[in-house]
């Protein structure tokens, strides 16, 4: 018997590699007739030593909004080019590690997680690991690493 996915979880970073995996998700949840969660988080820890440890409320908001801003285009591709409207957006702030892995799976019963192999921060990658490892290791769910294109060129991929 096949896995039948319901509630997919798709962290979205804005790299290519996460864009990659959204293309895929859409699909698997098309197939499976299932839901998908759009998660972009913000880790204020990491901006904090960018700015010297300055980080003040207008930052934060703007750094929110730009990031709902984000996965709603997202998802106005998505329903517009891929005629499907089973996705939300959540915009969280914290480890994106144990969020990914283990925090938002939990809340949203998400039972398989989407994710791309690489993502924006190299440095991030070659100081405590890559989030994707981390997940992969850790979560709570089946986790899918997407590291290659879909078959079919679709609209979320860039032109």
């Amino acid at each position: 018997m096949l896995q039948e996915y319901q509630n997919i979880l798709v962290p979205i970073d804005g790299s290519r590699e996460a864009e990659l995996a959204l293309t895929k998700a859409v699909e698997v949840a098309k197939r499976n007739s299932a839901h998908l969660d759009l998660l972009n988080i913000l880790d204020t820890k990491q901006y904090s030593y960018n700015f010297a440890g300055l980080i003040d409320g207008d930052v934060i908001y703007k750094m929110s909004s730009d990031a709902q801003d984000y996965l709603n285009g997202l998802v106005d591709k998505i329903k517009q080019e891929a005629s499907f409207e089973a996705v939300d957006i959540h915009v969280r702030f914290g480890n994106p590690k144990t969020i990914i892995a283990r925090d938002f799976p939990q809340e949203h019963k998400n039972d398989l997680i989407m994710i791309g192999a690489t993502g924006l921060s190299a440095v991030g990658r070659f100081l405590v690991g890559s989030v994707t490892e981390y997940v992969n290791r850790n979560a709570i769910t089946d986790v899918l690493v997407v590291k290659t294109k879909a078959d079919n060129r679709t609209a979320l991929e860039s032109k």
